[in-house]
């Protein structure tokens, strides 16, 4: 007898067993991995089960929350399937100190998952008094014109171990904060765009690793910012202040137990440097024969430097940073190096992005060399910035001489994919320029690919008009004199925003600001409101509702959704305070911005829509969604109410925009699909509205005339009603307008306007012609959710309950998407190939999906090879709408059946 034989088996079967056994991973603390600066006393966890059988489901989990490695929180053995946004229940969390938590699960089949491996979360400062630090300007006499950057250093002695370092920063304008000469931190542009005198954010980093024993220095250097440089178009300067200003805290723990505490104070020296003026508009110059070499080091010499001036500026409004900070991303180099007609020297980095160019170059002590930044080259080839209106966007480098210098700017950015370089002294190389992108750092989580190369083109030129807007705040542009955060556009491209990346953050900091801003209710046409006290256009005003209402569908946040409820209900009443009889027909209103208008319109069928018509539909919308947020909620008392004056603004709608046959006063594209999408019209009147909406369509020659407002609902519309072949046809419509017309005609982003190049090679009109300007990319929503079918159930938001439902056509061969979800990543797909249809879904574990197979009945439906009949973990629930539905819990499944 081999004896081996049952120890091998065993080994085997030990093997097996592990392999079954659910894992836990990818901690997440407030959507963030292992935060430092948390100011939220009660953090929400979330995790992620990691196991490929079918069907497994969290029925419990325990977490552990420890203090240096002392026992701070157990949740005990919770029965529940919850894994994400799971509420730290504990004692109370101490400022700045630093937390381990740790978690494991019970799954389907009775078994226990090991320990996760552990997570960590420090927390910020929790009370006003926790600030020890003063805030600081510079000592000397500032250039009221230039503004040169200010310099403030100091140095500190460290005698003792440190175990951990501390520090927690912010500005009035923005900063960049070194020791003993490495940079703290990667973001840029801090401490970011807020509505800055209710909420300053402070960034907290881990600086253990910066400090060492003897002397050491801070070194910090301040820009203007949107604080007190530049911004908005009408020449706003020193909106929020004049000053410019530093606050900084370092907190020092050492191995003996104690604590020691750095702070900015009347300690601090101030000067000036290489930077001698930064705007964000304009741009940046850098003179290097002014650096003082050395000045983030210690024993500096800084007797020629001023004592700053201490300031008593209010620290109530500080709170910590929520959430991701701009860093730097993709790198690029010139992929030509044009000379163009009219002789100037043009780098062409083959993409449209936002960032700065990096540069190096040798030449002598007082060469300047000035980059220009542009989107677009003219119909000759020649350089083209009329559309950035008064913004210069450039950087210019004087040159120290003598070595190899590198350039590059600090607190300012440019959206561009030419520039023009002057001054460049001996050989330009393409080597020794590169375009950095810059934007917020959120996480990729979607995919989507098909089998036409300009979808393909399309949804790249999406992903980038988010990568070039969604710095701090969701812009509207980033190249001219504007890069304000407009309602409206963010509104429209939100649920696409959702898929390419994770926004749960950043749309929650942006919403609250929103809500610092509102005046009375209303909401400004950007936020933060730079630009006065004009509120409550249909659609702009309305971000209000939507964003929250759609941050809960997209991550089942309820917490963000409680806590918008105010503002939400605020601008409906500040709506319905300014209604007759229930019809919003008063104010100012940018209606169905940037529609088509035909230039050729001789019968009057021209796609003005009645802007009070969109007004009452966003009305009815709000009050909508306010209604499902008290559900919720449990608000049912507000539930009823708003019920009832919805009943209302729809009843005000039809008696004043439509005929008793069923047609709109406006016969707009626009009107019939906001008509249809928010349910206005009585039920046995929306086919008919439909059908006239397709043959407003036909009369176009299969083409929208939609703008801001219309756009993003139009083929949700006519899939709702049957016409998924016009949504295709007007996907894949290639000429003038169009979503490819812009892709056809080599962009690389989405155009603010349809025609922004004109047929014949000319420009829309300079005054107004961004191209990265994300609004219209908006489609991308329909491609995921409804094109290949991936979407989430409102009885499992967040994708707790995964729906795939695709809609094949449009002679495409495939198409597919994935999405990170914090369930772990779902996946959909679809290929037609010999007349059959194959289909393949991933569903992550502790989540269900229902599916919608594109077949009438299960003959002829196979599952990995096998009869769908057959396969025991895949419920049917029978035909629905011409598909047949089934129910699956998680694992990988791959369909065929016959094609149609």
């Amino acid at each position: 007898m081999n004896k081996k034989k049952p120890l091998a088996f065993i080994a085997v079967l030990f093997s097996l067993t592990v392999t079954a056994q659910s894992k836990v991973g990818n901690l997440r603390t407030e959507n963030r991995v292992d935060p430092v600066g948390l100011d939220i006393i009660q953090p929400r966890f979330s995790w992620q089960l990691e196991n490929g059988k079918r069907n497994v489901m969290q029925t419990a989990y325990e977490i552990r929350v420890t203090h240096d490695k002392a026992g701070v929180w157990n949740s005990g053995k919770v029965s529940s399937d919850s894994s994400v946004h799971v509420t730290y229940k504990g004692a109370a969390l101490k400022s700045g100190e630093k937390y381990q938590w740790q978690v494991r699960v019970w799954d389907n089949s009775g078994k226990a998952s090991s320990w996760s491996s552990p997570a960590i979360f420090q927390m910020a400062l929790l009370q006003p008094s926790d600030w020890k630090a003063t805030w600081i300007t510079p000592g000397y006499e500032e250039d009221a014109t230039l503004r040169p950057s200010p310099l403030m250093r100091k140095e500190f002695s460290i005698t003792k171990k440190v175990v951990r370092a501390t520090a927690y920063i912010t500005a009035h304008g923005m900063y960049e904060a070194a020791i003993n000469g490495s940079r703290v931190g990667d973001a840029h542009f801090t401490p970011g765009w807020t509505s800055y005198k209710k909420r300053l954010q402070y960034q907290t980093y881990d600086i253990t690793s910066l400090l060492k024993q003897g002397t050491n220095a801070l070194g910090v250097t301040l820009g203007s910012g949107w604080y007190r440089g530049h911004i908005g178009f009408s020449g706003q300067l020193g909106f929020y202040g004049k000053d410019i200003a530093l606050l900084l805290q370092l907190r020092v723990d050492y191995a003996d137990g104690t604590q020691e505490t750095i702070v900015s104070d009347s300690s601090w020296k101030s000067a000036t440097g290489a930077i001698t003026y930064s705007e964000i508009y304009n741009g940046e110059t850098i003179d290097a024969r002014k650096d003082r070499t050395g000045w983030m080091l210690a024993g500096y010499r800084d007797e020629d430097w001023t004592p700053v001036k201490t300031a008593s500026f209010d620290k109530g409004n500080l709170l910590a940073t929520y959430n991701e900070m701009i860093t730097a991303h993709e790198v690029f180099k010139p992929v030509k190096v044009l000379k163009t007609p009219a002789g100037e020297t043009v780098l062409d980095f083959g993409q449209n992005l936002v960032g700065w160019v990096r540069i190096k170059v040798r030449g002598s002590a007082g060469d300047s060399v000035t980059l220009k930044h542009a989107e677009v080259l003219t119909k000759a080839g020649n350089f083209y910035t009329e559309n950035l209106r008064a913004a210069k966007a450039q950087n210019t480098y004087v040159l120290k001489g003598g070595t190899e210098e590198t350039f590059y700017p600090h607190f300012t950015w440019q959206g561009f994919r030419y520039v023009k370089v002057e001054g460049y002294p001996g050989t330009l190389t393409p080597d020794n320029f590169e375009a950095i992108a810059f934007y917020s750092d959120m996480e990729p989580t979607g995919t989507f690919t098909t089998s036409n190369p300009l979808i393909n083109q399309l949804q790249h030129n999406i992903q980038w008009g988010q990568k070039g807007n969604f710095l701090d705040v969701p812009t509207d542009c980033p190249q001219r004199d504007e890069r304000l955060g407009w309602t409206g556009d963010a509104q429209a491209f939100f649920r696409t925003a959702a898929f390419n990346m994770g926004v749960n953050n950043f749309f929650t900091k942006w919403l609250k600001d929103l809500e610092a801003d509102q005046i009375d209710g209303r909401v400004p046409f950007v936020i933060p409101n730079i630009l006065g006290n004009g509120a409550n256009s249909a659609g702009w005003a309305d971000v209000a509702t939507i964003i929250p209402w759609q941050m809960y569908l997209a991550y089942g946040d309820t917490r963000t959704l409680a806590a918008q409820y105010s503002s939400m209900k605020n601008y409906v009443e500040s709506v319905r305070k300014t209604t007759n009889n229930d019809l919003w027909n008063t104010g100012f209103h940018f209606g169905d911005w940037l529609f088509y208008h035909p230039q050729d319109d001789n019968d009057g069928r021209a796609a003005v829509t009645d802007k009070y018509l969109i007004a009452q539909c966003f009305y009815a919308h709000s009050v909508q969604l306010l209604i499902n947020a008290a559900t919720v909620l449990g608000n049912t008392e507000d539930a009823t109410a708003y019920a009832g004056l919805l009943k209302n603004i729809k009843a005000a709608f039809v008696k004043e925009y439509m005929t008793p046959s069923g047609r709109l006063v406006s016969g707009t594209q626009t009107a019939y699909v906001l008509a249809l999408h928010f349910d206005m019209l009585p039920e046995p009147l929306r086919k008919q509205a439909a059908e006239r909406l397709v043959e407003n369509i036909k009369s176009y020659n299969n083409h929208l005339t939609t703008g801001f407002l219309g756009t993003p609902y139009l083929c949700h519309v006519l899939t709702r009603f049957g016409y998924t072949d016009m949504a295709y046809t007007l996907l894949l419509q290639e000429t003038y307008p169009s979503w490819l017309y812009p892709v056809k005609m080599g962009a690389t982003t989405i155009w603010e306007r349809w025609d922004g190049i004109k047929p014949d090679g000319s420009f829309q009109a300079a005054s107004m012609n961004s191209y990265n300007h994300y609004a219209y990319g908006a489609i991308g929503d329909w491609m995921y959710r409804t094109m290949v079918g991936l979407d989430t159930e409102d009885d499992g938001v967040g994708y707790k309950h995964i729906k795939v439902k695709p809609h094949i056509g449009g002679d495409f061969k495939n198409a597919s998407a994935s999405l990170k979800t914090y369930y772990g990543t779902t996946k959909a797909g679809w290929e037609v190939a010999d007349g059959k249809i194959m289909m393949e879904v991933e569903i992550p574990a502790n989540t269900r999906a229902t599916i919608y197979l594109p077949v009438t009945d299960a003959g002829g439906v196979t599952e990995s090879g096998k009869p769908l009949s057959s396969i025991k973990e895949i419920k049917q629930l029978g035909p629905e709408d011409g598909y047949l539905k089934i129910e699956t819990g998680s694992g990988t499944y791959r369909f065929g059946f016959p094609g149609k």
